[in-house]
């Protein structure tokens, strides 16, 4: 079993909040709008990170990550990306390429609305953590975390950080 924290458009932001759920996690993944890559350098410290970069995000951190990461965890084909849609309106962008290989598990950020959606139509789990950081028009910080058991994502649970 692995658990993962997901989270989103911290916008450079870091406080004790996100870092006690951090030390929780086996694997932390940010989709995107790092905003400054002393977050990820900080979370990389603690467990293993996969992330993607965002539109918010410079030549720097375009250069450390995708802006697409695709990977199984486990046995749950996982892609990561920032700016994806939702189901039936997934951007242009990703949309053939989710209709012709899905994934079982398909995240994105980029809209600071956490969102769990099962899409029946390409049969997968789309999720999107809210924003973490305090920057932007959401009200309460928000993560998910949740646990992958051989090939069943389990235990999903919404981290409310507070107030941005």
């Amino acid at each position: 079993m692995t658990r993962i924290l997901l989270l989103s458009d911290t916008h450079g932001h870091m406080d004790q909040g996100i870092l006690k759920y951090a030390h929780q996690a086996d694997e932390i993944w940010h989709a995107g709008d790092i905003g400054d890559l002393k977050v990820t350098d900080t979370l990389k410290e603690i467990a293993p990170l996969r992330a993607v970069y965002g539109n918010i995000d410079n030549a720097e951190t375009r250069k450390e990550f995708p802006e697409n990461n695709r990977f199984f965890c486990e046995n749950v084909d996982v892609w990561i990306t920032h700016i994806g849609g939702y189901p039936g309106r997934y951007d242009r962008r990703v949309r053939d390429l989710l209709r012709q290989n899905p994934p079982k598990l398909f995240i994105c950020g980029h809209s600071h609305i956490l969102k769990v959606i099962y899409d029946k139509k390409l049969q997968l789990l789309h999720m999107n953590p809210g924003a973490a950081g305090t920057y932007g028009f959401h009200q309460v910080r928000t993560m998910l975390r949740f646990n992958i058991d051989t090939d069943q994502i389990r235990d999903l649970e919404i981290v409310e950080l507070g107030a941005r």
